[in-house]
């Protein structure tokens, strides 16, 4: 007992309050383990931390070593779009015989599941500046449905066959402004399916205004047809010559009222037989015009008379009276080059009718639109080889 309480004596009031009984012997425990100085209770719950913490960094390795692998087979997907892409571009440059590779763009994901397939779903290609005829196309845009795949995929690629497409082909006015407008003429929209053309053409050494109206629509299943109509040169303000079979040289408003208030220009017109029968002028009434200068007040005043002079042809009036054109202020020589000027000349030059270069394969035009931009031809149709396919269809039918 003086062992015991000699022991006890000896700590100090510290570590009296630290020590822990030892159970029911009433001995003393030391609070302190070997891990560090931890209670034994805390030492259960840090080893359980520590196992959690090392399931937690296996799981970050396992789900970065996952992502690691999806980013190289992504990425490897798409390098085999670029290249499934690039090959098809070559394809259809070499069957269409185009001077530019179109642009091709391969839609699906995963795209190396497809290729094994040898089939792709959809795919988007634009050809720009196609010729055609006379005029060029400023892009050509077709989305392909259910492209069947040729060669040793994905390493080489050598054709196909489209089974379905639809799209477009965009002749712009800008083009044609360039390519048809040589002569100045500027093309715009009139309506859905009718354009119009101002400008200017060279005719007899001058620039004359030149203007048109033109109908827009299909010529069979791969054509676009121009019916051109209401064509018109100015020549100055004081005529205007319109070709054709009801055509003619006739005043304007403006230089018909000024020749109303010149009498001696109205008697030079009166003067020819012709203009009564043209302009329906009683021939009595140009009788006392000629005669009678209160009478020619009459008749130049009369409401309609300006409208009468409007109907006169100038070409039947050079006949009779050769001096009375360059009085009118239009120059003869003018006059003669206008005149040998036919409809189908004025009409070539606003010719905007072409043809779809022929392809393999069944290609048409649906329907002719006239938009802000330019004339659209909006195209459908399938069974379209390229590549050796391409080669295949035209070797079977020569």
């Amino acid at each position: 007992m003086r062992s015991s309480t000699r022991m006890a004596s000896d700590r100090s009031p510290n570590d009296q309050d630290l020590a822990v009984p030892d159970g029911p012997s009433g001995g003393w425990a030391d609070p302190y383990g070997e891990d560090g100085g931890q209670p034994s209770g805390r030492r259960g719950r840090g080893r359980k931390r520590t196992r959690r913490c090392k399931n937690l960094r296996r799981l970050v390795k396992a789900g970065i070593a996952v992502a690691v692998a999806l980013a190289f087979l992504v990425l490897g997907d798409r390098f085999a779009v670029l290249f499934a892409e690039r090959e098809t571009e070559d394809q259809l440059q070499k069957s269409l015989h185009l001077e530019a590779a179109p642009q091709v763009e391969i839609d699906g994901f995963p795209f190396l599941t497809q290729v094994l397939d040898k089939r792709i779903d959809t795919a988007h290609v634009t050809v720009p500046d196609l010729a055609a005829d006379r005029v060029s196309l400023a892009r050509v845009h077709a989305t392909a449905h259910d492209v069947r795949l040729d060669g040793e995929l994905p390493a080489h690629l050598k054709g196909g066959t489209v089974q379905s497409v639809d799209g477009d082909v965009l002749l712009s006015f800008e083009d044609l402004d360039r390519e048809l407008g040589a002569s100045q003429v500027q093309f715009s929209r009139l309506g859905p399916g009718a354009i119009k053309a101002d400008g200017q053409v060279p005719i007899g050494g001058q620039r004359l205004g030149l203007h048109a109206e033109a109908r827009i629509g299909r010529s069979g299943d791969r054509g676009v047809s121009t019916d051109i109509s209401r064509m018109r040169l100015d020549i100055g303000d004081v005529a205007v010559f319109r070709p054709g079979r009801n055509g003619g040289l006739r005043l304007t408003p403006k230089a018909a009222r000024a020749v109303a208030e010149q009498r001696d220009k109205v008697r030079a017109m009166l003067a020819v037989p012709v203009i009564a029968e043209r302009a329906g002028i009683d021939r009595s009434q140009i009788r006392d015009a000629m005669r009678s200068e209160p009478a020619l007040e009459r008749l130049t005043g009369t409401p309609g008379f300006v409208g009468k002079l409007m109907k006169v042809n100038l070409f039947d009036v050079v006949a009779d009276q050769p001096d009375l054109p360059a009085k009118l202020g239009v120059d003869p020589k003018l006059m003669g080059a206008v005149r040998g000027v036919t409809e189908p000349q004025l009409a070539d030059q606003l010719n905007l009718s072409f043809e779809l270069p022929k392809t393999p394969g069944d290609l048409r035009i649906q329907r002719i639109t006239v938009e802000r931009d330019g004339i659209r031809a909006h195209l459908s149709g399938g069974s379209l080889p390229f590549g050796d396919a391409s080669k295949a269809r035209a070797a079977g039918g020569r």
